[in-house]
């Protein structure tokens, strides 16, 4: 298997309210189908009925609540991380943890969009972006 994702797909229960969110946060989707499409740097952001996407993968939905993960969007500075915490919030956003120092030297905040998916906001400067936005994760000497 090739050390990549293509798409992150986000299980949601009003398509429609989902897709004005990430829109209201300056987001172009394309809906196909009943799944709205967002290009996302190099992968897709897609979202789905909920109820689909767990049929589609073979598994029982308990419904809501933290899946275990988060997503996150690196940005270029500090006050970056405010504003787009704050948009977040204007959008339908609920931040569940304001901006802060980190214990890696960076800044960082979080929120969870309206079915509940968590995202990071933050500024690192151990992993700078390059000019597209992209983040290549550096040597950290550990063995393998």
């Amino acid at each position: 298997m090739e050390q990549r994702i293509s798409l992150v797909t986000l299980g949601v229960t009003d398509l429609a309210r989902a897709r004005t969110f990430y829109e209201r946060l300056g987001w172009r989707g394309q809906e196909v189908e009943e799944t709205v499409f967002f290009q996302a740097g190099g992968l897709a952001l897609v979202l789905w009925g909920r109820d689909k996407l767990a049929a589609d993968a073979g598994v029982d939905d308990p419904g809501g609540g933290f899946g275990g993960f988060t997503l996150a969007q690196n940005v270029r500075s500090r006050a970056e991380v405010d504003a787009l915490l704050a948009a977040a919030g204007a959008a339908g956003a609920k931040v569940t943890r304001p901006a802060r120092e980190t214990f890696y030297g960076g800044y960082a905040g979080c929120f969870a969009d309206p079915d509940g998916h968590v995202w990071e906001i933050a500024w690192n400067p151990g992993l700078p972006l390059a000019a597209d936005g992209t983040v290549t994760v550096p040597d950290f000497g550990a063995p393998d």
